[in-house]
């Protein structure tokens, strides 16, 4: 299967909400789930019947995994980590996927939506500790330095973004020195600081079938 590269926004239409796919779009009026709230297709304004327990369920695992851009095979694996490791796995889960490399570059404004930060990184334009990577899925540690690379901090793309970003919205465990268009992971997200309208529960219910 390969990577979803059509209109993201019948995506948001699909799950009733926004996931905020197409960056500053997604807060304006011309926002398509603000102006049609049914799913996209030629069946989407007909009455809909109540959803079973698994497709609750699904729709769950579905927002999460169009939130990240992942595949079903990319989530399914995160997932059986999360599984593995001490602690509430559905946290666990939310907690890796917010410490992927894109995600991070995204969430500090270097970028407008995470479909842009993936392709600034898959571009070579940002270092972790003062090394290139360019790899959307690498995990940020707590304490990781993540730096636009000396030659792109002149890119419009990553200073019309960062225009964007005001003082004090940054969330607390990201902290950002627009100065050195740098960033730092200060700590692991708590679910609490994670803005995610999603019942993460219902992904582990999910798969635990």
């Amino acid at each position: 299967m390969a990577r979803y590269i059509g209109p993201v926004c019948k995506l948001c239409r699909r799950e009733e909400q926004k996931l905020f796919l197409k960056g500053s779009k997604c807060m304006t009026p011309k926002c398509p789930v603000d102006k049609k709230s049914y799913p996209p297709g030629q069946h989407g304004t007909r009455r809909r019947f109540k959803q079973s327990e698994y497709g609750i369920q699904l729709r769950e695992k579905q927002k999460v995994r169009k939130t990240y851009g992942l595949l079903e095979r990319q989530f399914r694996n995160y997932f059986k980590k999360a599984e593995r490791q001490k602690g509430i796995t559905s946290e666990r889960l939310l907690q890796m996927l917010e410490r992927r490399l894109d995600n991070i570059v995204y969430r500090m404004g270097f970028a407008a939506s995470r479909r842009a930060a993936r392709q600034l990184v898959l571009h070579r334009h940002f270092m972790v500790n003062d090394r290139l990577v360019n790899i959307p899925s690498f995990i940020v540690m707590p304490g990781d330095v993540v730096r636009v690379k000396d030659a792109s901090k002149k890119l419009e793309i990553i200073h019309s973004s960062m225009k964007k970003v005001r003082d004090g919205e940054l969330l607390p465990w990201l902290e950002l020195d627009k100065a050195g268009m740098k960033g730092t992971l200060l700590s692991n997200p708590a679910r609490a600081d994670i803005p995610l309208d999603v019942n993460e529960s219902l992904i582990v219910e999910l798969y635990s079938k």
